[in-house]
């Protein structure tokens, strides 16, 4: 099944309803699209999903916290953005490798991330807090787009070594102005690569809304380059499962690589260093979490009856226990000295960082005479 994502109205918001299957008071309707894809998927096999997606919420109130607090430096909110990053991972191959942007901490929490992966790399002091091939999930990309390039290498690489792994990419609505998404898509599409392109359009790249970054909808970019396109409610976490197994389906299959825009909403910031108040109306936000994917799941399991007391309790749980895990590695982390900014940069040893370290070692020596002079003129 491949779906060509047709232009047909200026993109103005509401006015052309992405794929949806679950309504925002949480009934279940048809798609033509997408059906045949959510075979199989009852409420009881969405439980894990919304477990996920509420310690993804969890984990993100406590990384807003902590930065508040003064223990990381920075930190990218994902709420309202739960339900196509959980969805979405959890419908890959665990084999599956997955590029994300700095937001997608949701992937992470699929991943098997430990709580300290969730926070030391926002202090500023490591390049990268796991093992990627371990979780299967690059470090994330702050260089925006940058990942989709990686992300389709990596592809026909699995293409090269006859591999039926699947390469995802993801990225947001701003990226999708940037060379670097462009310029993959034109290889992804060129040798067929097996890539599955995931844009979470949240409406706001930073300050700019996506209409002035698109005049259409962004899944209407793909065909143009050859790569079949859905445009999926990206707050409905049964439509995010089922256009995800519709793209990896064709990606596996060497059909080549697909796209996938998540209409979605960013509830927050854009990081904590960000105040949207000053760009956005109090009343489109309010609009949106009339949308919310927690709820909107959660209301679908409990007329299934799979969602229960005990298991909003169970789950709570979870939460906390993470969020507690989170602020005991924040808290107790050690800052490293500022030379080793320089270890782990290449396998090997390289000239030109040798170079680098030499230059900024003499810097902080400078310091250190300064604080040696201060400490004497305390002492006298």
């Amino acid at each position: 099944m491949t779906t060509m994502h047709t232009l047909t109205t200026p993109h103005e918001t509401g006015t052309e309803m992405p794929a949806q299957l679950l309504t925002p008071a949480g009934e279940r309707v048809s798609d033509d699209r997408l059906d045949a894809w959510a075979d199989g998927l009852d409420a009881a096999a969405l439980r894990p999903v919304y477990r996920d997606m509420a310690l993804t919420r969890r984990a993100d109130a406590e990384g807003v916290a902590l930065q508040r607090q003064g223990h990381l430096g920075l930190w990218a909110p994902a709420q309202g953005q739960e339900a196509i990053q959980v969805a979405s991972a959890r419908a890959c191959s665990l084999g599956d490798f997955l590029f994300p942007s700095y937001r997608e901490l949701g992937i992470l929490i699929v991943r098997g991330a430990n709580a300290a992966d969730l926070v030391l790399g926002w202090r500023g002091e490591v390049h990268a807090t796991f093992d990627p091939h371990a979780l299967r999930v690059a470090s994330p990309q702050i260089i925006i787009g940058a990942q989709t390039l990686h992300a389709v290498g990596y592809a026909m690489g699995i293409q090269r070594d006859g591999g039926d792994e699947v390469s995802v990419a993801y990225f947001g609505d701003g990226a999708t102005s940037q060379g670097d998404v462009n310029e993959a898509m034109v290889f992804a599409s060129s040798f067929s690569a097996p890539v599955v392109f995931v844009c979470s359009n949240n409406q706001w790249a930073i300050s700019e809304p996506v209409t002035v970054q698109s005049r259409f909808p962004i899944a209407g970019r793909a065909p143009g380059f050859g790569i079949p396109s859905l445009r999926v409610d990206g707050n409905d976490a049964l439509a995010c499962t089922a256009a995800m197994r519709w793209a990896l389906a064709r990606a596996r299959s060497g059909e080549g690589p697909a796209f996938i825009e998540a209409v979605t909403y960013r509830m927050g910031p854009h990081t904590t260093s960000d105040d949207p108040s000053r760009y956005r109306d109090a009343a489109e936000v309010e609009a949106w979490r009339a949308r919310d994917p927690l709820t909107r799941l959660e209301a679908y399991l409990r007329r299934a009856g799979q969602f229960d007391d005990a298991f909003a309790a169970e789950v709570a749980a979870d939460g906390d226990r993470l969020a507690a895990a989170m602020r005991a590695a924040a808290i107790t982390a050690q800052s490293r000295p500022p030379i080793e900014v320089f270890d782990d940069v290449y396998a090997g040893q390289h000239s030109g960082i040798d170079r680098q370290r030499e230059r900024f070692a003499a810097y902080l020596h400078g310091f250190a005479d300064d604080n040696a002079a201060a400490g004497e003129g305390v002492a006298r």
